[in-house]
């Protein structure tokens, strides 16, 4: 198994209950180098490994219920 480093920031815990909009913005503000993604919940997205993406999960009403982190 390979091991993965990805540069800078990598995890968002203090973004749960934040509206998703704004914890995309957050996260590309923190660490440039990753594009953040924002995902409906029940979306199916893809399940290869990214240092450069970021989803970020929100409910119905556009609140994040997941940690964001790199993946």
């Amino acid at each position: 198994m390979a091991s993965t480093y990805c540069e800078g920031k990598s995890s968002w815990p203090e973004l749960l209950g934040a509206e998703g909009k704004v914890a995309a913005a957050w996260i590309e503000r923190e660490n440039h180098l990753v594009k953040a993604k924002i995902v409906p919940e029940g979306s199916a997205v893809i399940q290869d490994f990214r240092c450069d993406r970021v989803w970020v999960w929100v409910d119905k009403n556009n609140v994040v219920y997941r940690v964001p982190s790199i993946g």
